[in-house]
């Protein structure tokens, strides 16, 4: 029976996530592993690598009984916890292949992905998600076992151990996570001993499926990324190189792991890094979990520092003048201090950070800034450090750095946070190169990049400015769909990002989505995720969608910020409870001006002559956007159509 060398500069012989696992609970035992809030005990709990070792063993037994072939898909339904890490590093040991899923998506979406992949196993919350998924009617007939893991027995069956139903004519067994993994056999105490061994393991190569990820599905039905075990290693490695994690370190998770972001960064990073993770107990409680684990490392998609900021700005919207003047000018002196640092141009023509202004506006601003710099600046220099640490307070306050990634972060929102010392690094990548393509790095972060190319990735751009992408990352293929996998997949082994991009010394600038242009009616090219994100740095607006195509200008739908449109709402003197009055004529114009506003630096063709107002937030239960909380643009026109009809058809008379 093989085990895996515990010499530390093994890890770049590893070739399997499983021997990853392996690896790092040889090389530290008992060092604090993972950390998560158990509601039973009302406390927050740790475990070692070790104790996670035992627990992967029983489970990887449990279902090791179940006697399915290597390669046998096992859905992963289940919220960021250590139930999560046992299910999926139980799978690896034996060769099989997990299929993450969002917990919180839809039974439709969930059932669809199951069917597609022939999952054999599903592991998931509770017995009523189970109901809604199996109550779609999707034929599963790989299908042979779903686990309750959050759930007691008692709690949904009255009597038997298993409790069998039919699912057009293919039996599936239903049981609990305590019974199935108590099973006569599953818990013998001499296997459990064996816990560290993985004798599946030696049999593995490389090549082989570590995973299906499922794409969000944003235009259509999610398609399955076939990633393997040298795909996700390349990039942890590669990872690893660029920036310094180690034991010390402790992340704090709230992505969902079923987001390749998440799975490579906040997961199989940290194994390979030795580092603690701890889950978050709900994404209600980031905030509070942030100040509570004090993080050194926080991954996240915009949203979170785009809430973060709202609420900064909430604050300084209640304060009084002088207090908006001197936290602006503490920021300006963080912010030159940040590009001084980055030997980067605060002024640079490329750069977005800083708005443009109109040469009189210029003029007089230089004239103000000028006099402020020589009087106050060093009043401002002192002042800094007390505000920064009040703003990093949020954050925990222990952070060495931030990762963002997902989607492009506001300008706006990016610049106040490294004003004031939080090192946010932007990167990018997709699901299908395992996911990081290329990074900032603390010691050269340029915001308006996401960075120069990891190790063993090579860019360049092909037709109409696509960003193509090589090297081992690279996914295998989709899921049984050849023809898309040979859509992006060319001849020559380099995948088609679909993404527009320029490369500046060596770093990677993303300007567009080729197949999210709009095209109006009047010839102009407009890309909408450029307008969405303007309109979203006021705090106002929540949520943001435009639309164009084929049209004669560009109109915004945007979801207004309950609290804010309250207290416009008192400014302007109407009931905010009355929703009829979200579409007076009065309240469009003032809020079409606030978008217009902000929108004002974008092209005149780019800037929404029309809005439509509302408060109702598009969710991932009413299908509107999706787990990763991306638009789904063809749901919302098709949701908004007699209302996108009707505001072009009443602007043309």
């Amino acid at each position: 029976m093989q085990t895996v060398s515990i010499k530390k500069d093994n890890l770049t012989q590893i070739e399997t996530l499983g021997d990853l696992f392996v690896w790092r609970v040889h090389h530290t035992p008992y060092v604090e592993a993972y950390r998560e809030f158990d509601q039973d005990l009302n406390e927050w709990v740790s475990y070692t690598w070790l104790q996670m070792a035992d627990r992967v063993g029983r489970w990887r037994r449990a279902l090791e009984m179940l006697n399915l072939p290597q390669g046998a898909r096992v859905g992963i339904l289940l919220p960021n916890s250590t139930n999560a890490v046992c299910i999926d590093q139980s799978s690896l040991a034996l060769g099989m292949v997990p299929v993450p899923m969002h917990a919180i998506d839809n039974p439709e979406s969930i059932a669809y992905i199951l069917q597609d992949c022939d999952a054999s196993v599903l592991v998931l919350s509770t017995r009523a998600q189970w109901d809604a998924i199996a109550n779609v009617g999707h034929s599963m007939p790989e299908l042979k076992l779903v686990v309750i893991a959050m759930e007691k027995e008692g709690e949904f069956v009255q009597n038997p151990l298993i409790s069998p139903i039919s699912l057009e004519s293919s039996p599936v067994s239903i049981v609990t996570l305590d019974n199935w993994l108590h099973q006569e056999g599953a818990s013998n105490e001499l296997q459990q001993r064996k816990g560290l061994e993985s004798p599946a393991l030696s049999e593995l190569s490389g090549d082989a499926l570590a995973a299906i990820v499922y794409t969000s599905g944003t235009t259509g039905k999610p398609k399955g990324v076939m990633l393997t075990h040298v795909n996700v290693l390349s990039n942890v490695k590669a990872i690893l190189a660029l920036v310094s994690v180690d034991e010390n370190d402790v992340f704090l998770s709230f992505l969902p792991l079923s987001h390749t972001f998440e799975r490579t960064i906040g997961y199989y990073l940290a194994i390979a890094a030795g580092s603690c993770v701890a889950y978050v107990r709900s994404v209600a409680q980031i905030a509070e979990d942030l100040k509570l684990v004090k993080p050194t490392i926080l991954v996240s998609v915009p949203r979170i520092y785009e809430r973060f900021y709202a609420k900064l700005q909430e604050m300084l919207g209640r304060s009084g003048c002088l207090t908006r003047l001197i936290f602006a000018a503490t920021q300006k002196v963080g912010w030159h201090q940040f590009c001084d640092k980055q030997k980067y141009s605060a002024l640079s023509p490329s750069s977005q950070l800083l708005p443009s202004v109109n040469d009189q506006e210029s003029s007089n601003h230089q004239k103000t800034s000028c006099i402020v710099d020589v009087l106050l600046k060093p009043f401002f220099q002192l002042l800094h450090p007390l505000i920064a640490r009040k703003v990093l307070a949020h954050f925990g306050g222990n952070l060495r750095f931030a990762v963002c990634g997902g989607a492009p972060i506001p300008a706006s929102v990016a610049q106040c946070f490294l004003s004031f010392g939080l090192p946010l690094i932007q990167g990018y990548g997709m699901t299908e190169t395992s996911p990081v393509v290329c990074a900032n790095n603390i010691d050269d972060n340029w915001p308006d990049t996401v960075g120069r190319t990891i190790q063993g990735v090579q860019v360049r751009i092909g037709e109409n400015r696509e960003l193509q992408v090589y090297g081992n990352g690279i996914m295998k293929g989709y899921w049984k769909r050849p023809q898309d996998t040979a859509a992006v997949m060319m001849e020559d082994g380099w995948l088609k990002t679909g993404d527009q991009a320029v490369i500046q010394d060596g770093r990677v600038r993303i300007i567009g989505r080729i197949k999210e242009i709009m095209v109006t009616s009047t010839g102009e090219k407009i890309a909408p995720v450029d307008v969405e994100q303007a309109i979203m740095a006021d705090t106002l607006f929540e949520q943001a969608f435009v639309v164009g195509e084929n049209r004669p200008f560009i109109a915004a739908f945007v979801v207004l910020n309950q609290n804010l449109w309250e207290k416009l709402a008192q400014n302007l003197k109407i009931d905010a409870g009355d929703h009829a009055n979200l579409h007076k004529e009065l309240v469009r114009d003032v809020i079409l001006k606030r978008v217009q506003q902000v929108t004002k630096n974008l092209p005149s063709y780019a800037m929404p002559r029309a809005v439509w107002v509302t408060l109702d937030a598009w969710s991932i239960q009413n299908g509107l956007i999706t787990p990763t909380l991306k638009l789904k643009r063809h749901a919302l026109h098709a949701f908004f159509q007699h209302a996108i009809d009707e505001m072009y058809l009443s602007r043309s008379h």
